[in-house]
């Protein structure tokens, strides 16, 4: 590990001890980061809460929406629903701070939970482009596959290996504390001595929670995308179902597509970071670090956006939930309303997610 004396190769990294050019610009800086970024982080952790709690509330109260996709969806929203509680805002804090003021359990923790939310949502990201895969490719042999049953226990095997592959995560975070001038500082950190290696958990980080569901997911959807072009469906199902399952599929590819995107900025960041080819020394740097966080947090509250642009299921599903409200408050139960339907720290740089 560093030592305290020097500026540690920290998960947190200070942006007041950094050099960017003056005290002046170091001041402005400070206020800025310290003032604007929670802010950004305030409404997309708010977005992100409302918006999956309503997608879980929405599935869950309509029995008839219980398909293998929903409930994949249901998982994916919880995980997005964890990674908005539990990472948004201590990073937040951490922008706000100039020291770690949650103490060294909760450092490994927090830690910990985030590894385990971003690859529970991106694994169940692979977990739907299977579905779809599955459901096109072999609509007839998938049937007996695609059950409520086989979801769930797909579902719990995916927790259960993350949980688990994740526990490391938690020795090799800890509480740090240094000085910087005449500053007594401390960061939740990535621990570096004993053995443990930055950049070779950053490059892992990468490689499990980006290339490795991506490569995954554009295989199915390309040969998804084959089977479509060359054969079609044949002539087993209706137009209508069709249409249906082209829908459903462009949903899930965008919100594929979206996360692919968003977390794009931030991986390569803290990849070029922990192997020292990038360092937020300057007002630029700092800036593109801080919005490609905020592009990785949007993706968390992205999700719900999607649902209700593409599916019209959920389209009627949010305008029931919407309905029932001024229905029950008027005492009608017994008359039927139908839904509208269409016709035909001060200044800290973070260097993890």
């Amino acid at each position: 590990m560093a030592s305290t004396t020097d500026f540690p190769s920290t998960v947190w990294q200070n942006v007041s001890i950094v050099p960017i050019t003056s005290g002046s610009d170091v001041d402005e800086t400070e206020m800025i980061v310290s003032r604007v970024v929670p802010v950004f982080f305030g409404v997309i952790g708010i977005t992100g809460f409302l918006g999956n709690m309503l997608v879980v509330l929405v599935v869950v109260s309509n029995p008839g929406m219980r398909s293998t996709t929903n409930i994949l969806i249901i998982n994916l929203a919880v995980a997005d629903l964890l990674f908005v509680i539990f990472c948004v805002p201590f990073t937040a804090t951490d922008y706000m701070l100039s020291m770690w003021p949650f103490g060294d359990s909760w450092c490994k923790v927090v830690q910990y939970l985030i590894v385990v939310t971003a690859h529970a949502s991106i694994y169940t990201l692979v977990l739907m482009s299977l579905d779809r895969f599955l459901a096109v490719v072999h609509p007839i042999a998938s049937m007996v596959i695609r059950t409520e049953k086989n979801t769930l226990m797909a579902i719990s095997v995916l927790w259960f290996l993350i949980l688990s592959t994740g526990i490391p995560v938690l020795f090799v975070h800890g509480v740090h504390e240094y000085r910087h001038g005449d500053r007594n500082l401390t960061s939740c950190t990535f621990l570096d001595d004993g053995g443990f290696s930055w950049p070779a958990f950053h490059i892992a980080f990468f490689s499990s929670s980006y290339v490795v569901p991506l490569v995954l997911i554009s295989g199915l959807y390309l040969r998804m995308l084959l089977r479509l072009w060359r054969h079609g469906v044949g002539g087993r199902i209706s137009a209508e179902s069709h249409r249906g399952r082209k829908r459903v599929t462009r949903m899930v590819v965008i919100v594929v597509a979206a996360f692919a995107s968003l977390w794009f900025p931030i991986q390569v960041i803290l990849v070029l970071k922990s192997i020292g080819l990038y360092k937020a020394d300057t007002d630029l740097k700092i800036s593109l670090q801080i919005a490609a966080h905020v592009l990785a947090y949007i993706s968390s509250c992205i999700n719900p956006v999607l649902y209700a642009f593409l599916s019209e299921n959920f389209r009627k599903a949010f305008r029931k939930i919407m309905y029932c409200g001024p229905m029950l408050r008027s005492g009608l139960s017994g008359r039927h309303i139908p839904l509208p339907t269409r016709s035909t720290r001060t200044g800290s740089i973070p260097d993890t997610v």
